[in-house]
């Protein structure tokens, strides 16, 4: 039992809140509407399964359809020194949901990327739940090691061909203040590096092994979670290395369609809305853009990441037509883009110190949200209480 502060170094936070935590997937849990389910409960394997899109997603499927299957996560646990991952508070706490509703999925950590957690997986799946019906592809990371070489590439966000010269909303002791970034562009190595990282190739390593192993499902369908966002970030985002790396991705997605899966399933890009989290934090003028948008879109028109992850699963599970633009991506970010909004955003962008000082209700959003992300500024939860820090991953089921 410790008493817990924050250690904030810009967004980052050092240390999570284990309560905080937990009650932030409660939170996301029960904003879901549950649905009645009948026959059998879909397999799914979820890559990143402990933050972001990729628990909406599990939390959605989990509380809407009933799925089971495997998450995978790579989180760390408490030591001395310092406490647990948030992510490793929330799979436990993901955990106890499944438990309380009778449900079957095992929590696996361990480096998504790495062959011998492929084998791992794969082993699980065909021991305990069979032939896989969804697989979602919801990674995020600053490295990954090619399996292939050992080589290990670090991914970079930065402009390609110019340098980049932005707005940015920095927090003093929490209160928003308008900031400058200067970006250089990237060389080669580290647009080739990016593109290996957050890029398709270890997606399609995944659809290989299932379906060398003969595990994928008679309606087998894969997603991988994409991002397209505003002109404004363009320059930094979609025309940058990260964007070229969701091209990379979805390339993939158009790949795995005509080769591995021809005639056994389906390979989707998901381009979804804007969102704090904790990959979104780390790219330069988000955090700007994302404040600016939530002061025009409001509580009421703004789509959470568990409103999409709802979104998502009706369209895979054919409870509604499937969204898709002229590359055949779904698409979940309409009311992000919508012509109306984005003008508006437009304008706030030019003056962003006359629009902060106007409305610093968008960026005191942001960085209440962005905390929790962390465990802290959670309602409900009293902080000048001592927590367990050492919450142990959830035990594989036997």
């Amino acid at each position: 039992m410790q008493q817990i502060t924050p250690k904030q170094r810009g967004y980052l936070i050092v240390n999570s809140h284990p309560t905080g935590s937990d009650a932030t997937v409660h939170r996301l849990w029960e904003s879901i509407t549950p649905a009645a389910r009948t026959g059998r409960a879909p397999v799914a394997l979820v890559l990143g399964s402990s933050a972001g899109y990729g628990l909406a997603i599990l939390l959605a499927g989990l509380r809407r359809h009933g799925i089971c299957g495997v998450g995978v996560a790579y989180e760390t646990p408490a030591s001395e020194r310092r406490t647990a991952t948030a992510g490793w508070y929330r799979t436990a706490a993901t955990a106890g949901l499944v438990e309380q509703a009778g449900g079957d999925f095992t929590f696996v950590n361990a480096d998504a990327y790495a062959d011998a957690t492929r084998a791992e997986v794969l082993k699980l799946l065909a021991d305990r739940y069979g032939a896989v019906d969804y697989l979602i592809y919801s990674l995020a990371s600053p490295r990954r090691t090619d399996p292939a070489t050992g080589e290990v590439h670090h991914s970079v966000i930065k402009p390609l061909g110019h340098p980049y010269t932005s707005p940015s909303l920095v927090f003093e002791d929490g209160v928003p203040q308008i900031g400058s970034i200067d970006l250089t562009p990237a060389d080669e190595a580290e647009h080739a590096a990016t593109v290996k990282v957050m890029g398709g190739e270890d997606w399609r390593l995944w659809v290989q092994a299932l379906a060398d192993n003969n595990l994928l499902g008679p309606d087998f369908t894969t997603t991988a979670l994409s991002y397209v966002g505003s002109e404004i970030t363009a320059p930094v985002y979609r025309q940058g290395t990260i964007g070229a790396a969701k091209e990379h991705l979805e390339a993939t997605a158009e790949q795995l369609q005509t080769t591995v899966l021809a005639d056994r399933g389906r390979a989707f890009t998901v381009v979804a809305g804007a969102a704090v989290t904790q990959a979104s934090t780390a790219i330069p003028s988000i955090a700007l853009y994302t404040s600016l948008l939530r002061n025009v879109l409001g509580e009421d028109g703004w789509h959470t990441t568990t409103d999409q992850a709802v979104d998502l699963w009706e369209q895979l599970s054919g409870a509604k037509s499937l969204v898709l633009d002229g590359q055949g991506r779904i698409r979940l970010d309409g009311w992000e883009l919508e012509s109306a909004v984005q003008q508006r955003v437009r304008e706030l962008w030019a003056d962003p110190a006359g629009a902060l000082a106007a409305d610093p209700a968008g960026p005191d959003w942001f960085y209440s949200q962005f905390r929790q992300l962390y465990g802290w500024d959670v309602p409900g939860v009293d902080y000048t209480t001592e927590a367990e820090t050492s919450v142990p991953w959830p035990a594989q089921q036997r």
